[in-house]
C-alpha cells in the first residue's frame, strides 16, 4: 500500500523538512510527498479504491496503535492507496470533510501545517513499526 502524503505549501530547506525526510527514510512501505501551493492547485486524482485521511482539527484523535490498527486494516483489505491530506492554514471546508474517509487530529491544540507534516511523517514510521512488532514503540 502506497502511504501519500498531500500537503498544501513548500516545507522547502527547514528543520520541519530535516524531521520529514528522517522520519519518511525509515519507512518500509512505499511512500511519497505530493506538495501543492498554498492556494490553487488539486490533488493528484485518486486511484480506485483509495482511502483518503484528512489531517483536521475536528477530527478524531487515535492512539498511535489506533492509527497502526487502521492503516493495518486497510493494508490487509487491498487498499493500494492510502492518502493523508495536509491543508493550508485555513484548514478545510465543510464539503472536503465529507468527502475524506478519516478526520484525524493530533491533540485539540492547533498545529502549524509544516508541524503536522512532520507530526505525521514520525506517526507514519511508529505504525509501520508497530507492525513490524519493532521493539522501539512502547504504548503508555
Amino acid at each position: 500500500m502506497l502511504l501519500h502524503i498531500i500537503a498544501r505549501g513548500k516545507i522547502g530547506r527547514s528543520p520541519e523538512a530535516e524531521l520529514v525526510d528522517r522520519y519518511l527514510k525509515r519507512l518500509a512501505m512505499p511512500h511519497k510527498v505530493t506538495e501543492l501551493p498554498d492556494r490553487g492547485g488539486r490533488a493528484p486524482a485518486a486511484p480506485a479504491g483509495a482511502v483518503t485521511v484528512m489531517l483536521d482539527e475536528k477530527g478524531q484523535q487515535l492512539s498511535s496503535m489506533d492509527f497502526a490498527r487502521r492503516i493495518e486494516g486497510w493494508r490487509d483489505r487491498g487498499v493500494r492507496e492510502c492518502r493523508f491530506l495536509i491543508g493550508a492554514a485555513d484548514g478545510f471546508g465543510d464539503e472536503e470533510r465529507a468527502g475524506a474517509d478519516l478526520l484525524m487530529a493530533f491533540g485539540t491544540m492547533t498545529w502549524p501545517h509544516m508541524m503536522a507534516r512532520a507530526m505525521l511523517a514520525e506517526q507514519l514510521w511508529r505504525a509501520t513499526s508497530i507492525l513490524a512488532n519493532h521493539p522501539y514503540h512502547r504504548e503508555g
